[in-house]
């Protein structure tokens, strides 16, 4: 069973790529169930934020699992496979699962060290366990990588320092007005995003928030945390009329600001410029608006450019982060590695160990008359036979079990021994319990 990656992000695919490779929370369960059902996948987990769409996938066949994930993502999405393919990436074996290390340890983010990702691919896992579209592999390499994911942050301290695509999106806005004390900012949206928003923005100064929801009981809740205020998300243009800053991040499926509604609402600004920052993938606000007089668009991609005062000390912990991800993927392997070597060590002397007794058996009916001492003589050699020829390939073997190659050599071995081996699925997750009491499924 090896496992494979294959996505695009914020580095392979612009905003309007990804926001139609993107999953809404309602489409991930029928979505996970009908990739699962697909030739060489026999476990998944589909990872899908505004940054990223990737799909980890457990499968026996790494050409047809990886052909079968390549399908599904353009038919899922409806787009052209040869189209889709210029933006994605595969990853396979070793490299998949180092991926999904650096990932969740916010190594692969825009914002290096988000802190969001950690909870997001938990949260991701959580979806496939309960979609049922998990296997042994999934959860040992989910539950090492949340762990890993989790020594990172403990052992660098990489999340003291506030990143997050939120924090940027407040940089970005502090960067156009200089101070945002007394600018009237609207945040679109009371999820996760808008709520690290909020304080984000009230820890740099801003004192006059208001938060609009299609659900007002949410936006009151928010407001609350910000010492805010909530509007009612059918009044939001009046409201659109008098602030100085929108950032938007809702889950919404279409445009909220469209170019002809927001040409209305700047005739009764007065040429009063407005700055729009829009974090939502897909995104809330159509980019055409961008093109209208005194209006500031940036979306997701635009925060590339945004350099914050944490850059240097969370270069330092993301140095120390990459080391620490070499140690977790020097004892994955390990462990990997043994799942195959060992039961094939077994499986190959056990096969000699036949073929020795069938053959002095038959040695020992033809000769016949043979004193206990010839007999005792004959099958020594012929133990010592087997032994010799298999001394090298069992010790090379051994050899390569630490190296990321020791899954082919073993099973090239299996292959021209035709020896039979017990599943790997079958035998205990020795990883899972190294890490045992650190790895939380629920978010």
């Amino acid at each position: 069973m090896f496992p494979v990656a294959i996505g695009l992000n914020h580095r392979t695919a612009p905003v309007e790529i990804r926001e139609k490779m993107s999953y809404h929370p309602s489409q991930m369960q029928e979505a996970l169930r009908k990739l699962k059902s697909y030739p060489g996948v026999e476990g998944v987990v589909i990872l899908s934020t505004c940054n990223r769409t990737e799909i980890y996938a457990a499968t026996t066949d790494v050409e047809v699992g990886t052909r079968s994930i390549k399908k599904f993502l353009a038919s899922n999405h409806g787009i052209d496979e040869n189209v889709l393919e210029q933006y994605l990436y595969a990853h396979n074996l070793y490299d998949a699962v180092r991926h999904l290390f650096r990932v969740v340890s916010g190594l692969d983010s825009m914002v290096r060290g988000e802190t969001q990702i950690l909870g997001q691919v938990g949260n991701a896992y959580q979806q496939a366990s309960e979609a049922e579209v998990t296997n042994k592999a999934i959860n040992v390499l989910f539950q090492n990588a949340l762990a890993v994911g989790k020594r990172v942050r403990t052992d660098t301290l990489i999340d003291q320092h506030p990143v997050s695509i939120s924090y940027t999106a407040v940089e970005l806005a502090k960067q156009h007005f200089g101070e945002l004390e007394g600018k009237g900012i609207l945040i679109l949206g009371a999820g996760e995003m808008s709520t690290l928003t909020a304080k984000h923005l009230v820890a740099a100064g801003a004192n006059t928030v208001l938060v609009s929801n299609r659900s007002y009981e949410k936006a009151v809740i928010l407001a609350e945390e910000c010492s805010g205020r909530a509007v009612r998300f059918d009044d939001m243009d009046q409201y659109l009329e008098e602030v100085d800053i929108v950032i938007s991040a809702t889950a919404s499926t279409h445009f909220m600001l469209v170019p002809e509604r927001m040409k209305e609402i700047m005739k009764t600004r007065k040429e009063r410029p407005m700055l729009l920052i829009d974090i939502a993938v897909p995104r809330d606000i159509h980019p055409d608006v961008g093109k209208l007089p005194f209006i500031t668009l940036f979306d997701i991609d635009d925060l590339h450019g945004v350099v914050d005062r944490h850059h240097h000390e969370r270069e330092i912990a993301a140095v120390n982060a990459e080391k620490i991800i070499e140690e977790e993927m020097l004892t994955f392997v390990k462990w990997h590695n043994s799942l195959f070597v060992v039961p094939t060590i077994l499986a190959l002397q056990q096969k000699g160990q036949i073929v020795k007794e069938s053959q002095v058996e038959r040695a020992l009916e033809h000769l016949g008359g043979l004193t206990p001492k010839q007999e005792k003589i004959i099958r020594s050699m012929a133990s010592s036979i087997v032994n010799q020829l298999l001394y090298v390939p069992i010790t090379n073997l051994k050899e390569y079990a630490t190296t990321s190659q020791g899954h082919l050599y073993t099973e090239i071995l299996q292959n021209l021994f035709d020896l039979e081996v017990s599943s790997v699925s079958e035998r205990p997750s020795l990883m899972a319990k190294q890490n045992s009491g650190q790895v939380s499924h629920g978010r």
